[in-house]
């Protein structure tokens, strides 16, 4: 059964950082393209940010690049979402999502909620 589970959202001010995790499992980790989405209160879901399964080349949304990194450690089979310079905009839940290919999400965590004081 895959399982991915996200942690580290909070509340935190405006200029302040946050840093995401999510530990996947049942999964062959280093085969999938991983993925972070983001759901406003009121909005749709969008993209934030992906990272490939070997190059680890990374892609961002126009509205978080420059201030959010993605990277991934195949070894502990969990990818990270480092958020600097947080704006109250960036306030929703965040998903980690997995796919066998870029552009694919097959699966989805149950998320985190990050919130953005200003």
């Amino acid at each position: 059964q895959v399982q991915l589970v996200e942690s580290g959202g909070g509340l935190v001010q405006a200029g302040g950082s946050l840093r995401l995790s999510c530990a996947a499992s049942g999964l062959a980790f280093s085969r999938f393209a991983m993925n972070w989405f983001r759901q406003a209160p009121g909005k749709e879901r969008e993209f934030v940010a992906s990272i490939t399964r070997s190059t680890g080349d990374t892609y961002y949304a126009d509205s978080v690049k420059g201030r959010f990194t993605i990277s991934r450690d195949n070894a502990k089979n969990t990818v990270y979402l480092q958020m600097n310079s947080l704006k109250p905009e960036d306030t929703a839940v965040y998903y980690c999502v997995a796919g066998l290919r870029m552009g694919d999400y097959d699966y989805w965590g149950q998320g985190t909620r990050v919130t953005v004081s200003s």
